[in-house]
């Protein structure tokens, strides 16, 4: 069950498998045997002690809430985020937290890592995952440049998870999808992988209110492996290495009446288009980890590389867009972090660390397009777009650089109140050069045990991501029909906040928690997302001013064989004149929000989730877990008169699981799992194809029903 953690509380890795039984080994250091059970729960504890929390919202997912969501396992990532407090769903799996598009941060085992290009496919999967944590709220001085909340995944180990899985799930839309991993240890050495493969016709949400969308199939696979060495009782290294590679169909909507002519051809049936994207990221992670009596440090070195291509329809696009690009767009990240703790007294705690960080990013297009040529019949010369396409070249290639050093003081005033005072700079070079010095401070109260109350302040500084950064060759568009109306494109800024966010959390019986949690955010240059064409990817751009406000209620209940769990969110995000990436815009468009707040298109009022699960026979070998959850949303932003000026109609969705385990005396256990995805077949529509920087209608998926097949060995 999920469980929130509002306070100082710090997430330890959870505890390690009594199943594999202790390890006795020989240290290089003084040859004297010790115990690496022990020594590995203790650094993954100092490891988590250097990165705490405190004053920051904190929601953790622990193995059984992966498991009481539906699908589990085989769930993708955002689908597990959306059980947390005021996490909003929107189309292409994109996920917004209070207020933000996009702006999150993931970490693995305490590191951060790059930013990649990937829309539609989540490059993590629950999987790989031992715990997850979503921190929101007023950030320490160590989380920054991705602020709307940072994921934190405590990878799965071969101490955590020994031996060997083999699983497989089938169900509607002809999804398939195996999946095996093995963990173990040899000495000092841990070892684990994982690894699945995702086939369907469902890979993209459908853009029709139908049951089955047409031109959807996808092939996916994800993989992770780690490698974790023990040295002697204060020093360990490992290594994490991972990949994802993802092909889709882009949906069709028939019906659809073309708009241009290529050569001769004037008819083509929009539900035969032919639209494929392919995404694929590959990434890696070094860390050294040392501590020494009150000093704790990691220093990681992290690599990634990421690839978009997009293949158009050749005549199908011309004559519905007027356009065909054939795409692709690369990103290569590498870099470096450290982070250390000293307890300088016994009520100072002393924090730091740094981070440099290197881009590179390529884009390249071979684009079709229509002449504008004069009409001979018109005498004013008014110009028209021919029918024998013209072909030109796109290109670009831009390298950043990111800078971030931080230094905080835990201090521990009374035995009841703590504060977290710190200071980061952040800065970077790449379409822009800039920097901020960002202060952050919490304070925490913890009358009792059971009641903690906190108030924090955070400056954060975000740049946009560099592979989001607008390429467009406008001059080489220029007298056909892929020109843009307008010609500007200022450099997308780094967004300036003022955050602010207090909550409450009671803990009145065993197992009970319930809280409270409200926020504030003034921003200059508020960086939002938009989807501008083909290929499918999001493109940054500033709106000069943007203000976000809410709260978060919620509670939930995890004793024996009850979990249970409830939150519903409120928010508001407005926003005013658009500052850069002009030219994916119309002048009116401009001209409306440079004279007046609106929504922001990603703002949705009312979001709540809720689930029950109880679990028969728990201490058997033949023990039945059976849970339920719900999924509301008030709906997103649409445009009708001005823009962003509606909601989309609300929703709620209904998901039913049972899990059965079987004694079948095979291997070291069997399981057979059945998932019901929203159960009343309701058709919801996330996004209608309209609102500022909205580029295609989405419908969340339709009933649906799975079935898995679990193997330990």
């Amino acid at each position: 069950m999920q469980r929130w953690y509002g306070v100082s509380a710090i997430a330890i890795v959870a505890a390690l498998s009594a199943s594999a039984g202790p390890v006795l080994a020989q240290t290089p250091a003084d040859s004297s045997t010790i115990d690496l059970d022990v020594v590995a729960k203790r650094l993954d504890r100092e490891r988590n002690s250097i990165l705490p929390s405190i004053g920051a919202t904190r929601y953790d997912f622990s193995r059984t809430a992966i498991q009481n969501t539906p699908q589990g396992e085989n769930a993708p990532l955002n689908q597990v985020l959306l059980r947390a407090p005021g996490v909003v769903q929107d189309g292409f799996g994109q996920i917004h937290v209070r207020g933000d598009h996009g702006s999150l941060q993931y970490r693995l085992d305490g590191v951060q890592l790059p930013e990649g290009l990937s829309l539609f496919s989540n490059v993590l999967s629950p999987r790989f995952a031992n715990s997850i944590s979503l921190l929101t709220g007023a950030l320490p001085a160590q989380y920054g440049l991705r602020t709307a909340g940072v994921v934190d995944i405590g990878v799965k180990s071969g101490t955590t998870d020994p031996g060997a899985e083999a699983s497989v799930m089938v169900g509607s839309y002809n999804w398939v999808q195996p999946a095996a991993q093995y963990g173990g240890r040899s000495s000092a050495v841990d070892y684990f992988a994982v690894g699945q493969f995702v086939s369907n016709g469902i890979g993209v949400e459908n853009p029709t209110g139908s049951l089955l969308p047409l031109h959807d199939d996808t092939a996916q696979w994800y993989a992770l492996g780690k490698v974790t060495g023990i040295v002697d009782e204060n020093t360990r290294v490992s290594f994490i290495a991972g990949g994802a590679s993802a092909r889709f169909q882009i949906p069709n909507v028939p019906g659809q009446v073309p708009e241009f002519a290529v050569n001769d051809i004037t008819n083509f049936n929009s539900a035969f288009l032919d639209q494929r994207q392919w995404e694929d990221t590959y990434f890696g992670i070094a860390s050294f980890q040392k501590s020494y009596q009150d000093f704790n440090m990691q220093l990681s070195g992290f690599a990634r590389y990421s690839k978009l291509s997009f293949q158009p329809d050749p005549i199908g696009d011309l004559m519905y867009n007027g356009i065909a690009p054939n795409a692709q767009r690369t990103s290569f990240s590498v870099g470096v972090q450290g982070d250390a703790s000293w307890k300088l007294a016994s009520n100072h705690t002393l924090r730091g660390g740094f981070l440099v960080q290197r881009e590179r990013v390529t884009s390249s297009a071979q684009t079709n397009a229509f002449p504008l040529l004069a009409d001979p019949d018109d005498p004013e010369g008014e110009l028209v777009p021919g029918t024998s396409p013209v072909g030109f070249f796109e290109n670009g290639d831009l390298t950043g650089w990111t800078y971030s050093v931080y230094l905080q003081d835990e201090w521990r005033v009374l035995p009841t109140l703590t504060v977290n005072a710190g200071l980061r700079f952040d800065a970077i070079s790449g379409a822009t050069t800039e920097s901020q010095f960002s202060p952050r401070v919490n304070v925490v109260w913890e009358p009792t045990s059971q009641i903690a109350l906190r108030a924090g302040y955070a400056r954060y500084f975000v740049p946009a991501p560099l592979n989001q950064v607008g390429f467009a060759a406008i001059a080489a568009r220029a007298g056909t029909t892929a020109a843009t109306e307008l010609t500007d494109n200022t450099p997308t800024a780094a967004e300036r906040s003022d955050n602010f966010d207090i909550g409450l959390t009671v803990k009145p019986a065993e197992g009970l928690t319930v809280g409270f949690s409200g926020f504030y955010k003034f921003a200059q240059n508020y960086i939002d997302k938009g989807q501008f064409g083909a290929p499918i990817f999001l493109t940054s751009f500033n709106y000069a001013y943007g203000q976000v406000k809410g709260f978060e209620v919620f509670a939930n209940y995890d004793r024996g064989p009850w979990s249970l769990y409830g939150n519903v969110a409120w928010s508001h995000t407005t926003v005013t004149k658009i500052t850069s990436a002009q030219f994916n815009f119309e002048q009116a468009e401009l001209d409306y929000i440079a004279n007046n707040w609106i929504f922001a298109d990603h703002n949705q009022g009312w979001t709540g989730s809720a689930g029950a699960a109880y679990v028969f026979n728990m201490d058997s070998p033949w023990a039945t877990r059976v849970s339920a959850d719900m999924l509301f949303g008030s709906g997103l932003r649409t445009s009708i008169v001005t823009p962003n000026d509606t909601s989309l109609p609300a929703y709620a969705t209904v998901n039913l699981s049972l899990t059965q385990k079987i004694p079948t005396g095979v291997g070291a256990g069997t399981q057979i799992r059945f998932d019901a995805i929203n159960l009343t077949d309701l058709s919801y529509q996330l996004r209608d194809g309209t609102g500022v920087g909205v580029g295609a209608p989405q419908y969340g998926m339709r009933r649906a029903f799975f079935v898995t097949l679990a193997q330990k060995f």
